[in-house]
Order: structure tokens, then C-alpha cells, then sequence
């Protein structure tokens, strides 16, 4: 469903977020954690993972082309806003 780079920045921004709450019983570092996301079909799924846990990702040539923010050569910043929600924003293209 999200590309290696897409998943990679949700799993940042999950990270983020669960340690902005300050909790006492989370871990120094790191933080596991597995997120499922439905897509629109039963068939369409994903499975985000702390990027600790992901030596090295399986890579699906589907979700991969999918990815316009790649296609195009943009940079894309995922920011947890002070209000705990996820921000996404798009820069210009590298080498600009």
C-alpha cells in the first residue's frame, strides 16, 4: 500500500508522536510499535513497523511506482505538530 520511503516516514512520525506524550512507562530510545492500515479494498493493507525493526525492507515494485513523491525527485517532511496531529509537506525538488 506505501512505499518503503512512505513507510519509513509514517513510522518517524508515529515515533515522534508517541514519544511527544511524555509517557513514563516508554522505553529510552527507541520505541516498538506496529501499525496496520486498511485500505479502500480488502486486498489493500499495510503494516508499519518502528524503522529499527526493518533491516532491510521488502520492497513491492507496485506500491514503489505508486509513489509520485518519488517519481517526481520531491522530498517529502512529516512533522508532528504541537497539536499531536501528523504534517505533511512538500518541498521542491532536489538539487533546487
Amino acid at each position: 500500500m506505501f512505499s518503503v520511503r512512505q513507510k519509513r516516514e509514517i513510522a518517524d512520525a508515529v515515533q515522534a508522536a508517541l514519544r511527544a506524550t511524555n509517557h513514563p512507562e516508554l522505553p529510552k530510545g527507541e520505541i516498538r510499535f506496529k501499525l496496520r492500515v486498511e485500505g479502500a479494498e480488502e486486498w489493500s493493507w499495510a503494516e508499519i513497523v518502528n524503522n529499527g525493526a526493518v533491516a532491510r525492507p521488502g520492497v513491492n515494485p507496485w506500491n514503489e511506482m505508486l509513489d509520485t513523491a518519488n517519481a517526481a525527485g520531491e522530498v517529502r517532511r512529516n512533522a508532528v505538530t504541537s497539536t499531536g496531529l501528523l504534517a505533511v509537506s512538500d518541498s521542491q525538488p532536489k538539487g533546487e
